[in-house]
C-alpha cells in the first residue's frame, strides 16, 4: 500500500511540474506569438486591399523594430501570408496564428 501511495504522488508531481513548466512556456513566449498574430493580420489586411508582396515588403522596411530578430520574422510572416490562398479576415487570421503559435511552444517544450 506504501508503495501504491508513493508512486501515485511522484506521478502526480511530475505531472504538476510538466503544467507549471508547460504554462510558464506559454506566459514568456505570449508576446512573441501575439506581435506575429498582429503582424500576420496585417500582412492579411494588406494584401485583401490589394497591396502587393513589393509594396508591403517596402513597408515593412520602414517600421521601427524593438528587437532585432522582428524584421525577419515579418517578412517571413508576410510572405507566408501572401503565398497562402486564404480570404480569412484578419482577425480571424491573427486568432488561428495565435492559438496555433502558442500550441507549438506549449508542444515543444
Amino acid at each position: 500500500m506504501r508503495n501504491v501511495l508513493v508512486v501515485l504522488m511522484s506521478c502526480g508531481l511530475a505531472g504538476g511540474a510538466a503544467f507549471v513548466q508547460a504554462r510558464e512556456l506559454v506566459e514568456k513566449d505570449r508576446y512573441m506569438c501575439s506581435w506575429g498574430a498582429g503582424t500576420a493580420a496585417k500582412a492579411q489586411e494588406l494584401k485583401l486591399s490589394g497591396v502587393s508582396l513589393y509594396a508591403a515588403r517596402q513597408k515593412l522596411q520602414t517600421y521601427k523594430f524593438s528587437k532585432p530578430w522582428m524584421r525577419m520574422m515579418a517578412m517571413g510572416i508576410t510572405e507566408q501570408t501572401y503565398d497562402s490562398q486564404s480570404r480569412l479576415k484578419p482577425a480571424a487570421i491573427r486568432q488561428g496564428f495565435y492559438d496555433d503559435c502558442v500550441r507549438y511552444k506549449v508542444a515543444r517544450k
